[in-house]
C-alpha cells in the first residue's frame, strides 16, 4: 500500500472534567498527576511521539493557560508541541476550529482524558483502505452502558447507541483515538459542536465513517474511581518486551544506495516484521551506523535522512520504529543498555536480530534472546519468535 503518511496528531485538552469535583478547579484534567508527578498527557504524548507523528497540537480550553505554559513549544523526543486555546467551549468538533489554517489535510485526533493502547499507524491503515472522512479507533468492553455502543459491520460504522446504565453488558464503544480528514469541518455549523452528537451521527448517514476494532488495554480517567485505576495500571501499561532490528535486516544495501535516486529497498519480510512486532506491542528499535555501511556504492551520513525514510515508508503499511540508535558510536553493550535505560522493557522477554556474530554475543551477554540474521525472509524469523515466546 502506498501513501503519504500522516505527521500530525491533535488532542483534545479542554474538557473542565466536572465529574472529577474540586481537583479539576485548578489542573486541568489531562494534566492531573498519575502515579507520581507525571502528568496524564504525558502518556499520550510518549504515545503519539514513538509512533513518528511529529506535529503534535493540543487543542486546550478550560485552564488553557496552565497547558500552554507547561507544553507550549516543548519538543517531545523529534516531535514539536503547540497548544491552541479556544476562547470560549466550543465542543470536541468545534476546538477543531481554532486549528483550522493549521490542520493537514489528514491528522489523527486523540481525547486528552483517556489512554487507549494501540497501534495507531494500523489505524491510519485502515483510514486509508476505507477512505472514509472518519476512522474510529473502536473497543469492546466488559460494561458499554456508561459509554454508550458503536455498531459496525464490515469496517463500516452503521449507528451509536446512546449511553444507557439500565442496559449494562459488553459492547463496543468509540476509544476516542481517530483519524480525520480535514474537510470533516465542512458538517461543524453551529458551534458549539460535538463530534460525538452531531458530526459522527452526520457521517453515518453519509456512509463515510469506518471503524476498526482493537485490542490493546484501555482507560478513560474521567471518573473518581478511573482515575485511581489510572494510579495503579498505567506505569505498568509502558513495561513492555522491546525487539532489537539491525538496520541491514530491514533495508537491502547489498546492491544500490539505499539514499540515492530510487534506490531503497526492503529486505524480504521487513516491513511484515515491523508490523507484527507493533501489534503484539513491542517497542522496535533500529540500530544502524550512523553512516551507510561501506558496500553500499558511496557510503552517505545518515543525514541524507535514511532513518526517516524507513518510517516514512513503514507508516502507510501501519507499522513504525519507536527509537533509532547509532551502534558505531559506543560500544554495542552500551547502545543495548541506553536503550534499556531509556524505557521500561521487560529484558528477559526482548529479542535482539543482528547482523553478526559479535553482536548477538554482545546482546545474549545483555540479557536478551538474540539471532543472526544474514538473508532470508525476517517476517518468517520473527513470526517464529513471537510464537516461541507465546509458548514460553
Amino acid at each position: 500500500m502506498s501513501g503519504e503518511a500522516i505527521r500530525q496528531a491533535v488532542i483534545l485538552v479542554g474538557g473542565k472534567g466536572t465529574r472529577l469535583g474540586a481537583i479539576t478547579r485548578a489542573v486541568p484534567k489531562p494534566m492531573l498527576p498519575i502515579a507520581g508527578d507525571r502528568p496524564f498527557v504525558d502518556y499520550l504524548l510518549e504515545m503519539i511521539e514513538r509512533h513518528g507523528y511529529r506535529d503534535i497540537v493540543l487543542l486546550a480550553g478550560h485552564l488553557g493557560e496552565a497547558l500552554e505554559g507547561a507544553y507550549g513549544g516543548r519538543r517531545i523526543g523529534k516531535a514539536a508541541v503547540r497548544v491552541m486555546r479556544e476562547p470560549v467551549p466550543l465542543g470536541t468538533a468545534g476546538a477543531l476550529t481554532v486549528a483550522r489554517e493549521a490542520l493537514d489535510p489528514r491528522f489523527l485526533l486523540m481525547n486528552g482524558d483517556a489512554f487507549f493502547d494501540i497501534n495507531l499507524r494500523a489505524l491510519e491503515e485502515a483510514s486509508q483502505r476505507s477512505g472514509a472522512t472518519a476512522t474510529l479507533a473502536l473497543r469492546t468492553v466488559a460494561d458499554a452502558g456508561r459509554y454508550g455502543r458503536v455498531i459496525e459491520e464490515d469496517g463500516k460504522v452503521t449507528a451509536f447507541l446512546e449511553k444507557d446504565s439500565s442496559r449494562p453488558g459488553p459492547g463496543v464503544i468509540n476509544g476516542g483515538v481517530y483519524v480525520l480528514k480535514r474537510e470533516i469541518l465542512d458538517l461543524v455549523r453551529d458551534l458549539p459542536c460535538s463530534l460525538e452528537q452531531h458530526v459522527f451521527p452526520a457521517l453515518v448517514e453519509r456512509g463515510e465513517i469506518a471503524g476498526r476494532e482493537f485490542k490493546g488495554y484501555f482507560l478513560d480517567i474521567g471518573l473518581p474511581e478511573t482515575l485511581e485505576q489510572g494510579h495503579l495500571e498505567l506505569p505498568t501499561v509502558r513495561v513492555r518486551p522491546a525487539a532489537f532490528l539491525d538496520r541491514s535486516a530491514l533495508v537491502d544495501f547489498a546492491a544500490r544506495d539505499p539514499c540515492g535516486p530510487d534506490g531503497f529497498r526492503w529486505m524480504a519480510g521487513a516491513v511484515e516484521a515491523v508490523r507484527a512486532l507493533n501489534d503484539r506491542g513491542h517497542y522496535v528499535f533500529v540500530v544502524g551506523d550512523s553512516s551507510v555501511r561501506a558496500e553500499a556504492p558511496g557510503a552517505v551520513d545518515d543525514a541524507c535522512g535514511l532513518n526517516a525514510e524507513i518510517q516514512e515508508r513503514l507508516a502507510p503499511q501501519g507499522a513504525h520504529v519507536d527509537r533509532f540508535y547509532a551502534k558505531d558510536r559506543e560500544p554495542f553493550s552500551s547502545v543495548l543498555e541506553e536503550a534499556m535505560n531509556d524505557w521500561p522493557i521487560v529484558r528477559q522477554r526482548s529479542v535482539m536480530v543482528g547482523a553478526s556474530n559479535g553482536e548477538v554475543e554482545v546482546a545474549r551477554r545483555a540479557g536478551l534472546s538474540a539471532h543472526l540474521f544474514d538473508s532470508g525472509d525476517l517476517a518468517r524469523l520473527v513470526h517464529s519468535l513471537l510464537a516461541r515466546a507465546a509458548v514460553d
